[in-house]
């Protein structure tokens, strides 16, 4: 039998999730035991201005400006293996200062949403991922979630060219961020997507 692990509450988890990525200080707490895959997922980390105790602890040359971002956001690659170049003999050597990315990183937003996850050993960690349902509302939050997810996959063509995150973990993000929009049944497919992004305008002037 396949291993499985814990989700936690569902309503609870997502309520959760959407406070964090509202949030710009948003920290996830993840039952992650021993794993440290997202560290050695072959991720390019975002690191914004105002994280400067971060940014102190990473050598400069490991950086670079962030494409489509503001002058002052920067990007920390991997190294040879694919490991996130502050994974040190198997732990996280700048885990106090650890960027935001890294704070707000949760692989079970893939389990939640539906969306495949695109390196091989998070999607078999998310696999594992077992969420428990406190009441037949918790069910329909789920389904509704996932729909959204799907919407924004699988109906880009409604959206300006670029207005939609074509990374597997903003998008699972935007769906969670979205997902009481596609509660209402009677909505159109192009009234639905005008709202989706009404609520991308919103965010960016926060």
């Amino acid at each position: 039998m396949a291993k499985t692990q814990s989700a936690g509450e569902f309503s609870q988890w997502l309520r959760g999730a959407a406070a964090i990525l509202g949030s710009e200080k948003g920290e996830a707490d993840v039952p992650c035991g021993s794993c440290t895959t997202c560290c050695r997922a072959s991720m390019f980390i975002h690191i914004e201005p105002e994280e400067t105790q971060t940014i102190a602890r990473i050598p400069r040359k490991l950086l670079f400006a962030a494409p489509g971002f503001p002058t002052g956001h920067v990007l920390m690659g991997y190294n040879e293996q694919g490991h996130c170049p502050m994974f040190v003999e198997g732990k996280c050597s700048i885990y106090e200062d650890r960027p935001q990315t890294c704070r707000s990183y949760d692989c079970r937003i893939y389990a939640a949403t539906g969306v495949t996850a695109d390196h091989e050993e998070i999607a078999e960690r998310v696999k594992q991922w077992r969420f428990r349902y406190g009441s037949d509302e918790a069910r329909e939050e789920r389904a509704t979630l996932k729909r959204a997810a799907a919407f924004l996959r699988e109906n880009r063509d409604l959206f300006p060219y670029g207005s939609l995150p074509s990374n597997p973990a903003p998008l699972a993000a935007l769906a969670v961020q979205v997902y009481k929009l596609f509660a209402d049944a009677k909505r159109s497919d192009a009234e639905i997507a005008e709202a989706v992004l009404s609520e991308l305008v919103v965010a960016a002037e926060d």
